[in-house]
């Protein structure tokens, strides 16, 4: 984890995009470099800054991409979008943007809707998700939530964990009352008693603290049925016209990940996380203690990321949140991150 994507009126906008469109290729047949790298990232902050979470927020608060490409004349564009990932898909799709930090199910509907994607990286994985319900209410489990109303951001990780957490309990959407809300508006509802339950992430814990709800269960006590996993996608044509600085900007990522997954600055990206998403630094630090960063921030795309993203597809697929399926291992191009890895081993080693 909202207006952000407006769209134009009339009859001028689609022609300057199909205009936009055509001029794009034609530099690029000529071989020249991009002027900037634009980068789409959900905005996931309930303040009036920009905060990606994870990886996103190190790399801007450090400016490590705009330091790896300084000297080349590139500059590094961020795009936050309130709208999250659908919204990201349709940039993508529009030629507006070109790489995308997402959740699982945004990138997978992407691809399965016939978007030209290529999965760089992983940048989270088991990321925590918690059921919020009104004070005092009697939902215990996720079987109590038969019949009753709760709002979940459709199109988003957060839609295809809810779906992941029902089915590792037998169940399915149809057995309750599902609205589609935002993470901010299903906050105020479920403040507001609207609503029974929501599905989500620290937003959850920031109501749970001021007494608007409680939190009776996570995705660590379901086993971690319905965690998220967050990735990297590149569009594929600035991937195929552009790998050298797909590998340089890959192996510069590498430098914030190796940060992120040092426990001793824990502290240090609680502050970051909290001056930058706007949520206190207490309820932060109580969703991070006990994660493991070591894991959470392992960026490869080893066989258990790519088995719990096929999970996704399959479950998605069945439960007709995608039209068709596809074969993950298809979707996956490593040979950046498998560079930037070894590229790593081998300074380690002192090469």
């Amino acid at each position: 984890m909202k207006p952000v994507f407006t769209r134009m009126l009339g009859l001028v906008a689609p022609a300057l995009t199909v205009l936009l469109a055509i001029s794009a290729p034609s530099a690029a047949a000529a071989g020249e470099p991009p002027r900037e790298i634009r980068i789409a990232v959900p905005d996931l902050s309930a303040g009036s800054q920009h905060s990606g979470g994870g990886i996103v927020d190190v790399l801007r608060s450090q400016q490590i991409l705009e330091r790896e490409f300084a000297a080349d004349g590139i500059t590094i564009r961020w795009q936050f979008f309130k709208g999250a990932g659908p919204v990201v898909n349709e940039a993508l799709a529009n030629g507006q943007v070109d790489l995308a930090y997402l959740g699982d199910l945004a990138a997978i509907i992407g691809k399965a809707n016939g978007l030209d994607t290529r999965l760089l990286s992983a940048t989270a994985r088991d990321i925590r998700l918690y059921l919020g319900v009104v004070p005092g209410s009697t939902v215990k489990t996720l079987a109590d939530l038969k019949g009753k109303r709760v709002a979940i951001f459709r199109g988003t990780a957060y839609q295809l964990s809810f779906v992941q957490a029902l089915a590792s309990q037998g169940l399915r959407e149809r057995d309750l009352q599902v609205v589609n809300l935002d993470g901010n508006a299903a906050s105020a509802a479920l403040a507001a008693r609207q609503i029974d339950a929501t599905w989500g992430g620290a937003n959850l814990i920031a109501l749970q603290q001021r007494g608007l709800a409680d939190l009776p269960l996570n995705t660590d006590d379901l086993g971690g049925a319905g965690s998220v996993q967050a990735m990297l996608v590149g569009a594929g044509d600035f991937v195929d016209r552009h790998p050298q600085l797909v590998e340089r900007l890959i192996e510069a990522q590498q430098q914030a990940v190796r940060w992120l997954r040092d426990e001793a600055n824990k502290p240090a990206y609680v502050e970051l996380l909290a001056e930058l998403s706007g949520y206190p630094r207490t309820l932060l630090q109580s969703d991070l203690e006990s994660s493991d960063v070591q894991r959470m921030f392992d960026p490869r795309l080893d066989a258990d990321y790519l088995a719990r993203l096929q999970a996704g597809v399959d479950l998605a697929l069945e439960q007709r949140l995608l039209r068709k399926g596809f074969t993950v291992a298809e979707w996956v191009d490593g040979r950046f991150l498998d560079a930037a890895l070894r590229s790593q081993v081998a300074v380690a080693a002192g090469h």
